[in-house]
């Protein structure tokens, strides 16, 4: 199959690359109560979470209060960022 961007990748490759989500969690490693949604990137999850936190407290409040996990292949989460990291 020509142009395939999976060409040459396993089966479980492709389906870890299909499937990887990212979300946002509270101080206490919880889904976040508000932002509780999937990203489908690392970057898209922080922009949402750092125009939230800006919204809510504006500029002038320390560092954002909110982690990120990413999802992994065998269905658990794995910490990217802590919160205020």
């Amino acid at each position: 199959m020509e142009g395939n961007v999976f060409a040459g990748l396993s089966g479980s490759a492709i389906s870890n690359q299909r499937d990887r989500h990212y979300r946002l969690v509270d101080q206490q490693g919880s889904p976040h109560p508000v932002l509780d949604d999937l990203y489908d990137s690392l970057d898209a999850a922080w922009d949402e979470a750092r125009c939230w936190w800006q919204e809510q407290f504006g500029s002038e409040r320390g560092p954002v209060g909110i982690g990120i996990e990413v999802s992994t292949g065998c269905g658990s989460w794995r910490t990217l960022r802590h919160p205020g990291g």
